[in-house]
């Protein structure tokens, strides 16, 4: 893994962010889970995220946490699955919830690619993770890079809309500027705590009022699943 792999557009907003010593520490740590074990995702999907939403037109960030840990799920983007794979308990309510505040009916393909190239930058705030081995980079250095990241989107452009579901995420309302942006809080979509109050959070929507008030298009968050395989 090499942060140079970040695209050259991001790579552009954050010289700073990339130049610092303790990145390259971070590329070393990540790069010996890789040469010990299995690492998800496969190395050429850690960036995706960014390679699918260029820092230009980002208009929405959903954060998450780890990448999925289990074989052929993770794809480089939060929440997302490949094409094909089943989908997976918190985006089952995800979709749960847009089909209740939207309309759109509920997909059953859980590929998000669609969403990250209309300008959703889907986040993980750690990029890698160990086989079957839940939070295992944390602490690797991968919160300073994607902190970072959330606070150029915050410092650098107007009217983004920040989706916060579960503690975690919510952590995060501290770098983000509350005057320039839309900053929406819900529970995590988890099976364990989406009754809390992420159902019926109508998140979708308002991101999308948001949006066209200010003179930008709204997401189509329907999945359409033979668009990418």
């Amino acid at each position: 893994m090499h942060l140079t792999n970040v695209p050259p557009d991001w790579q552009a907003v954050l010289p700073a962010t990339l130049t610092q010593p303790h990145y390259s520490e971070l590329e070393v740590a990540v790069n010996q889970e890789q040469q010990n074990n299995t690492v998800f995702p496969p190395d050429h999907l850690i960036f995706k995220a960014f390679s699918l939403c260029p820092f230009a037109q980002v208009k929405v960030v959903i954060l998450g946490q780890d990448p999925y840990h289990g074989p052929n799920q993770a794809t480089g983007l939060a929440f997302s699955v490949p094409e094909g794979e089943p989908t997976p308990p918190s985006l089952r309510n995800i979709y749960q919830e847009i089909a209740a505040d939207t309309g759109t009916p509920v997909p059953t393909s859980g590929n998000l690619t669609q969403w990250a190239e209309q300008g959703v930058l889907l986040l993980n705030t750690t990029l890698t993770v160990r086989q079957s081995d839940p939070g295992s980079h944390r602490g690797l250095g991968w919160e300073e890079f994607t902190d970072n990241v959330i606070m150029t989107i915050s410092q650098h452009k107007q009217h983004v809309a920040f989706l916060l579901w579960g503690s975690h995420a919510r952590s995060k309302r501290c770098l983000l500027d509350e005057q320039h942006h839309l900053i929406l809080e819900a529970p995590h979509p988890s099976p364990l705590s989406a009754y809390r109050g992420f159902f019926g959070c109508r998140h979708f929507s308002k991101t999308n009022d948001f949006l066209q008030a200010h003179n930008q298009e709204p997401i189509d968050w329907a999945i359409t699943p033979s668009r990418h395989n």
